[in-house]
């Protein structure tokens, strides 16, 4: 019998295993689909050095939530990147002032964080995948909780 560690179960959810042709079955969209949450920013599956994308438990979740917000809420793509946008994500990262005046992402209404070259800041120095601002944000309902706490605080 198999240990559920050698199938993935119970491995950290961050741990990229899923390739995406898995995950457009699990979640019944086309590569295409995927490819294009990638392209527009939505989503950044780990790219092994072949350049095939693994997509984690959390990336899943993520996409799960994309999808309900699509299909159910009828959001656009365009207005998911800009909820995202709005994570305050120089809170987060306790961003100086001075970081904050050149920050393509502090100054942005219309994509995520993630979705900018950082340079010359805090975020230079982290993989965005990898980056608190992106994982802890998988799922919706963590954007306005984050939202309300960072309001709260101001």
């Amino acid at each position: 019998m198999q240990s559920n560690n050698s199938i993935g179960l119970g491995t950290d959810k961050d741990t990229p295993l899923y390739t995406i042709g898995v995950v457009a079955q699990l979640l019944e969209v086309s590569v295409h689909t995927l490819r294009l949450y990638e392209n527009e920013g939505l989503v950044i599956p780990f790219k092994k050095d072949s350049n095939h994308r693994l997509y984690s438990a959390n990336d899943i979740t993520r996409l799960k939530c994309i999808r309900d917000s699509i299909t159910n809420k009828k959001f656009s793509i365009a207005s998911i990147k800009t909820l995202y946008a709005m994570i305050p994500c120089w809170s987060i990262r306790n961003c100086s002032e001075g970081e904050r005046e050149n920050c393509e992402a502090y100054n942005s209404t219309m994509n995520p964080c993630w979705t900018f070259k950082h340079s010359n800041n805090l975020c230079a120095l982290q993989e965005c995948r990898t980056c608190d601002v992106y994982k802890e944000h998988n799922h919706c309902d963590n954007i306005k909780e984050t939202i309300k706490n960072n309001t709260r605080q101001a």
